[in-house]
């Protein structure tokens, strides 16, 4: 590492190899070579025999990876044209074929094309992360089903839920992140063989008028790269209305996934579910005691990044004026790699939160049973209105006590005496003993949580998962730092 200059943390500190070799030089350029490859090859198996031959083809091929980046980079520094540098250094590589590189495209043939390239490869890593996340949520959730939790409506306490079914909202989040990803791939195809402008002028001249083959030529060039089709019609670029769609549905798993996180530092503050702590791990400088919730305020903030980028899409695409302007190169090269790489930083860290999240219960069941009585208020206002009493009376009684009650909790720290107040009152018709056999244990407010939680597993998760298992991979979630 040189220490002199600015280093990006996003590769130094927070993503996965794969995901920095994708968006390396060497994968960029070389993918360059192999449309130009399938550009030739097409040209050839479409009849050009007299221009391109097959010494010329085989030589382009035995070259792919071997670039002379400094060359690139001299000629580049000289002609101010980063394509055609790599075409003359490509040329240098295969003298044979040196006048028929880039035969017929522009510039954005090789670079759009290799974009789409890279596009559908990286959305492959960023699927398997998060698959493997909703597989960690989901064995986390099937554990805690029938663990009863404070809900929480508003950041104040509500009824009670389960910790495994709080953690199946987190699922179906990324659930449908896994969905909007399948629109977009849909949605991805080649840029293909157009042209300058996208109308294959050259192209249509070097098959003397002959549309069908023009046609051919883009069709068989996309297949040659990986797709199944080609955009109908471009101008000089791809749609970047398709980068717009990308940057959002890369920012939605940084939502997800700052959601979840927001939630577990609100946890951790109350004691009752934090993120894994390392053996070594410091929390302070100045509070030894602490166990701060530094990952996910980590990915708290690389989130609030990543969900900041649809707007330099969305600017670059509706300032595409007419065919093309080059205004959209400087920030592309920048925000596409970036919104990849934190995509791919976010989820290393939620499955390395979730691989071991710890939980616990007493700390859990202390806070229930604090807000127990005011949770059993709405059971017991039914219960008196089955005895004949008005709802609209029973429930300002129950509200007149319920506010004195937490005067008391909240302003001279005492223990919440709702019930007992309750039970004084001449005006509702239960004792104290038949109000504590009515509130009974914390687990009956808790409805169809458990319930709710296996079916969502069993009925939708884990097909999903199987479905999907060749999308899957092993995922390196240890953090450098």
């Amino acid at each position: 590492m040189n220490r002199d200059i600015y280093q990006e943390p996003l590769v130094s500190r927070y993503t996965s190899r794969d995901m920095q070799e994708l968006f390396s030089e060497k994968t960029k350029f070389t993918s360059w070579r192999r449309c130009w490859v399938a550009l030739a090859e097409a040209q050839y198996e479409l009849g050009l025999t007299d221009i391109v031959k097959p010494e010329m083809l085989a030589q382009m091929r035995a070259n792919v990876e071997n670039i002379d980046y400094d060359l690139a980079a001299a000629k580049e520094k000289e002609i101010r044209h980063d394509v055609m540098a790599h075409v003359f250094e490509f040329g240098t590589k295969c003298p044979l074929a040196e006048g028929i590189i880039h035969l017929g495209a522009t510039s954005q043939f090789v670079v759009c094309n290799t974009d789409l390239i890279l596009q559908k490869k990286a959305f492959a890593l960023i699927r398997a992360a998060l698959l493997q996340v909703i597989q960690n949520l989901a064995e986390f959730a099937l554990k805690y089903k029938d663990l009863p939790t404070l809900g929480f409506t508003h950041y104040q306490p509500a009824q009670p839920t389960t910790v495994g079914k709080r953690n199946t909202l987190y699922i179906q989040d990324l659930v449908m992140d896994l969905e909007y990803i399948d629109s977009f791939l849909d949605q991805v195809k080649a840029r293909g063989a157009k042209g300058t402008v996208g109308t294959q002028a050259t192209f249509t001249e070097l098959f003397k008028g002959d549309n069908q083959k023009v046609r051919d030529l883009d069709l068989l060039v996309s297949r040659k790269l990986g797709f199944d089709e080609a955009f109908a019609v471009t101008g000089q670029t791809y749609p970047r209305k398709l980068d717009m769609k990308l940057a959002e549905t890369l920012a939605g798993i940084g939502s997800s996934a700052h959601k979840f996180a927001v939630d577990l530092r609100l946890l951790s503050n109350l004691k009752v579910q934090e993120e894994p702590f390392a053996k070594n791990q410091t929390g302070s400088s100045a509070m030894a005691y602490k166990r701060n919730p530094m990952r996910s305020e980590r990915m708290t903030g690389l989130a609030r990044k990543l969900m900041g980028l649809p707007a330099d899409f969305a600017a670059t695409f509706a300032n595409q004026w007419f065919e093309r302007t080059l205004d959209d190169s400087a920030i592309r090269r920048m925000d596409i790699p970036q919104a990849f790489l934190l995509t791919d930083a976010i989820l290393k860290l939620y499955i390395n939160i979730t691989s071991q999240m710890v939980v616990f219960p007493k700390q859990i069941e202390r806070h229930l049973r604090m807000e127990l009585p005011f949770m059993s208020t709405e059971k017991i206002l039914m219960e008196a209105v089955e005895k004949g009493e008005s709802r609209q009376e029973m429930h300002e009684v129950i509200k007149e006590h319920s506010l004195a009650a937490g005067k008391v909790v909240k302003e001279e720290g005492g223990d919440n005496d709702l019930l007992q107040r309750l039970a004084s009152d001449p005006r509702i018709p239960f004792t104290l003993e038949d109000i504590q056999a009515l509130v009974g244990d914390y687990t009956q407010f808790t409805g169809r949580a458990a319930a709710q939680t296996s079916e969502y597993i069993e009925e939708i998760v884990a097909p999903l998962l199987a479905a999907r298992k060749d999308q899957m991979g092993i995922i390196d979630s240890s953090l450098s730092v």
